[in-house]
């Protein structure tokens, strides 16, 4: 069966009371789906003027057109000079010529022969010093150096090239037994630490002085005469060994 609209509300018309309660309805549905957030979330809005410029482009439209014109008049141009001679005369066979050539030519030549001559001079000029003569005063200073030195010159040299020599000749006889070639190294280790303390030995030419002005010295010294004991002493043992010799 048909079943009648029950209003909540006591009311005298049923179809009055449903129509207006419809009505009050779909408004509220409405503006619930129109009801607006108190926080607004959306995206800001996007402006078509900042992303693309309009003003900018026709510029740069307007700009073209001006190159394509000009080039255009250009080949205009071009093209109508090709096909015929054009206005003027291009073609100018006149030299350039230089007024004051002969003059720059002139002081061209006399710079070139003064520099030719300055050359010559330099080549032919003789040095105030002699490079020979520096040398021998050098090797005559050196000379008087090494005599009055007392030491050797390079004596270090001298002394590693003695140490390696040893070794060498040490090492050429070494003994096939492990204890000896032990005892051998030690040996030749303690001989290169008193080396190496020791000072280096003087030159031979200076032991060679030395013993040159002891002879002269000795030679100066009067010989002394033998005294009159050692005289006396003399004949006493001939004939104490004639004595003895008699008593055999």
């Amino acid at each position: 069966m048909h079943k009648s609209y029950q209003s909540i509300l006591p009311t005298h018309n049923k179809l009055l009371q449903k129509r207006w309660d419809t009505t009050y309805y779909d408004e509220h549905r409405r503006k619930v789906r129109t009801a607006a957030p108190m926080v607004d979330t959306k995206a800001p809005p996007t402006y078509m003027h900042l992303h693309l410029k309009l003003k900018k482009l026709q510029l740069e439209e307007e700009r073209l057109a001006t190159i394509e014109r000009d080039n255009r008049i250009l080949l205009e141009k071009m093209s109508y000079i090709m096909r015929t001679r054009g206005r003027v005369d291009n073609r100018n066979m006149y030299e350039y010529k230089s007024l004051n050539k002969e003059k720059r030519q002139r002081e061209l030549l006399r710079v070139t022969k003064e520099n030719q001559a300055i050359l010559q001079r330099i080549t032919v000029r003789q040095p105030e010093y002699s490079a020979k003569r520096w040398a021998d005063i050098w090797d005559e200073e050196q000379k008087f150096i090494d005599n009055i030195s007392h030491y050797p010159k390079n004596w270090w040299l001298m002394k590693k090239e003695r140490t390696k020599s040893k070794l060498d000749s040490r090492s050429q006889k070494r003994r096939p037994e492990t204890e000896d070639n032990e005892d051998q190294e030690e040996q030749v280790r303690t001989e290169q630490k008193e080396q190496e303390a020791a000072p280096p030995q003087p030159k031979q030419e200076e032991k060679k002085g030395k013993t040159e002005k002891k002879s002269a010295k000795k030679e100066e010294e009067p010989k002394k005469a033998p005294s009159p004991t050692k005289q006396s002493e003399s004949p006493t043992k001939s004939n104490q060994e004639a004595k003895e010799a008699e008593t055999e």
